[in-house]
């Protein structure tokens, strides 16, 4: 190149990585005084332009030194409302506010590059790169910005890459959320609270006074606010005691900390952050924190998940559980347990800080009390077969569902008793009146939301009477876990305070690990009586009401392979039989479609089963499948659930939803089933995705091997992966 041509080429005095985070990229690289000229530019006047001209400049001449010289990225000069508007005009002809494969526009817009002054021009072409664009037109709206320098790179970025770096730079931070008094007023209203007088309400236990402390003077100092701080009585899980706050719910007090006091020498703190599944919560969840954390360590948020596992020792301590959320109908149910695991695997990221160890044990502490205080006591235990069962406390109707859910069922029964709907609803809550078949829809749908499979025919109707393989199969991970804890960190002697005792419990006593041994062996032994099939290669529930083995085939048999119940012969044989009966097009479905049966008018498709798959089945069957040797298997499903939810990024504006259909190539976002599908209904772009299906894809690319995710980034399907590797190995030889 000459020095004539090299002394034309322009170079911003700082250069931004292309693929920094929206905060940054429109943030801090317009904002800082130092990077003012090389990515920002005036916006006073609006005088006639050509497209591309920057207002207040004059119309570019057409000189060589306006050419863009060398292999240099490219970089568009974008005015950000005038291109969003000419845009969404052309190419979002179904007017959702999205770019997709289903929009009829031209699929092309040209854009003027910074080189030339905006005189070049360049087509942008096709679904995902239009779609990229408005993404990014949108993001920069929303930090004000009127013009935009835009690298080409952000929009022809491998989907793979752009949404692994979604996931980590703005989807966690989207979906993260803090309880303090910065925003009590938002998240301590609930949006199910269908009382007269609807208000941020929050109780706190008896053992956290510096809390009560704390809302109390939040209260005083903004009346404006109305924010009605509770005590909750001791026993905080009486049935009846819960039914009474139903008249007047609220949020449920999580972990703080302790920062500087305020300026009056009052003692101040601040809620510790955790991740909540979708955008339109504000409540810890119990399940979904799990599997977020997973996610949340791939992308080294460690400090992050770990809070998340003291939020969890909080609740155990003080509500006697980890809670289906926290909110004061929950507080009868919680939902499927986990943490053990979650905090061996944060322990091993932070071993070498200061109290870590003390981390570890009062986890452990928490996670003994609550097997002890929740799954082997009444009602969840069946003392005849030794094994657990979801069977939450609770009367009456189940408040946080919305407001006419229920009104099929309730309905016939209020005629019944000659009374208004409210009029029965009230009567029945308050045992007025006596329906036993109503008592036992209900005992059954609080067991359904508690094991977190919210709705399936595999447990509709029978929920609470079935000791499921995914509940034991956790309370074995539990056991065995406890058991190598205790031997391992704390020299086999692990004394367990008052705090963390039941109430049978003397305090100071001392666990060991030979207990847990035996009894994880135990109910290993009780899992293979009552729930393997041999011939079919699989675990099965079973009714302990009815005491024989039910026949639905659910992917919760994969839980079994994660948490070691099985032997190598055991899961030689579901990798056999029973993979083959699950695995679909983009990995694995809950259940299969003869096990649900017809579907119809009558008999509506419920979610947790055939044809939809979920981001915690595909992630326990991977581990699972490599825990016992089973890499390419892992690697296969893996690969068809990262596909399916890549495909649909690219063909759908960037979407990530909380569950697919995995049997649909082209569309698997679109499920047809109760309750929709959370992550979808967002304008221009995709702030948070959805917290277990964030967490599936980083965690899935951990065991992918690197050509398949070079095919991946090329969004190839995996039958063509497959060829494509068949076709090398054998011209090898």
């Amino acid at each position: 190149m000459s020095t004539q041509s090299r002394q034309h080429i322009r170079k911003p005095s700082v250069e931004f990585d292309p693929y920094s985070a929206a905060h940054i990229y429109y943030g801090e690289s317009h904002t800082a005084k130092r990077h003012v000229k090389s990515r920002t530019y005036s916006t006073i006047d609006s005088g006639t332009r050509r497209p591309g001209q920057l207002v207040g400049t004059k119309a570019p001449m057409r000189r060589s030194s306006h050419d863009e010289h060398g292999q240099a990225p490219r970089k568009f000069l974008v005015p950000v409302a005038e291109t969003l508007e000419i845009l969404l005009s052309r190419e979002d002809t179904d007017n959702n506010v999205q770019i997709t494969i289903e929009d009829d526009g031209p699929k092309t817009l040209s854009l003027g590059t910074v080189a030339s002054d905006g005189f070049n021009r360049f087509d942008v072409r096709g679904t995902y790169m239009l779609s990229n664009l408005l993404q990014e037109l949108t993001l920069a709206k929303g930090y004000g910005r009127k013009h935009i320098i835009l690298d080409e790179a952000r929009l022809n970025e491998n989907p793979v890459n752009r949404l692994a770096r979604l996931i980590k730079d703005s989807f966690w931070r989207g979906l993260t959320r803090r309880i303090d008094g910065s925003n009590i007023e938002k998240v301590g209203t609930d949006p199910k609270d269908w009382t007269a007088d609807p208000r941020p309400r929050i109780y706190i236990p008896v053992g956290a006074p510096e809390q009560y402390e704390y809302y109390t003077r939040i209260a005083r100092e903004h009346p404006d606010m109305r924010l009605d701080v509770q005590w909750l009585r001791a026993d905080c899980d009486n049935d009846e005691y819960v039914r009474d706050l139903n008249t007047a719910p609220g949020l449920l007090a999580v972990a703080m900390k302790r920062i500087e006091d305020t300026p009056a020498g009052e003692p101040d703190f601040e809620g510790l952050p955790f991740v909540v599944p979708g955008g339109r919560f504000n409540e810890l969840y119990g399940w979904d924190s799990y599997m977020e954390s997973l996610g949340l360590l791939v992308n080294d948020k460690v400090d992050l998940a770990k809070s998340m596992v003291q939020h969890f020792c909080f609740c155990i301590q003080h509500y006697g559980k980890i809670l289906n959320a926290n909110r004061s109908y929950y507080l009868c149910r919680s939902q499927p347990p986990f943490l053990t695991d979650m905090a061996l695997r944060v322990y091993e990221r932070i071993k070498h800080e200061p109290g870590s160890l003390e981390f570890l044990r009062e986890a452990i502490l928490a996670a003994i009390k609550e097997y002890h205080s929740v799954w082997m006591s009444s009602p969840r235990l069946d003392a005849e077969s030794g094994l657990s069962r979801y069977r939450p406390g609770g009367l009456g109707v189940p408040p946080e569902t919305e407001a006419s859910h229920f009104t099929h069922v309730l309905e016939p029964y209020a005629k019944k008793h000659g009374m208004t709907f409210d009029e029965f609803v009230k009567a029945y809550n308050y045992g007025n009146v006596f329906e036993p078949e109503l008592d036992d829809y209900f005992l059954h749908d609080r067991a359904v939301r508690e094991s977190g499979h919210d709705t399936s025919y595999r447990l509709e109707k029978v929920a609470a009477n079935l000791a499921t393989i995914d509940l034991n199969s956790l309370l074995y991970k539990y056991e065995t876990d406890i058991a190598r804890t205790i031997r391992a960190f704390f020299g086999d002697r692990l004394v367990v305070p008052a705090e963390f005792c039941t109430k049978d419990q003397k305090a100071n006593r001392v666990e060991t690990s030979a207990t847990w041994d035996r009894r994880a062996k135990k109910r290993r032994q009780l899992i293979d009586k009552y729930m393997w099939n041999e011939e079919k290669g699989m675990y099965f529930d079973y009714n302990t009401v009815k005491k024989e083995r039910t026949d639905y085939e659910s992917a919760t048999t994969f839980w079994a392979m994660w948490a070691g119940v099985c032997t190598p012969r055991q899961a030689g044989l579901m990798v056999n039989k029973a993979l083959p009966k699950f695995e679909a097009f983009g990995g694995l479905v809950s259940g299969t479609e003869e096990s649900r049966g017809r579907t119809g008018l009558d008999r509506p498709n419920r979610q947790w089963d055939y044809p939809f798959g979920w981001a915690p089945q595909q992630i326990l069957a991977w581990t699972g499948l490599m825990r016992f040797g089973y890499e390419a298997d892992a690697q296969r499903l893996a690969y068809r659930w990262i596909y399916m939810v890549t495909k649909a990024f690219v063909d759908f504006n960037g979407i990530v939803v909380e569950k697919y259909d995995v049997t649909r190539p082209v569309d698997p976002h679109k499920v047809e089933a109760e309750y929709g599908n959370q992550g979808s209904d967002f304008k221009g772009v995709a702030r948070e995705g959805f917290g277990w299906v964030n967490a599936s894809y980083v965690y899935g690319l951990q065991i992918v091997n690197a050509h398949m995710k070079r095919a991946l980034g090329a969004v190839t399907r995996y039958d063509v992966f497959l060829k494509a590797v068949e076709s090398e190995d054998a011209s090898i030889f």
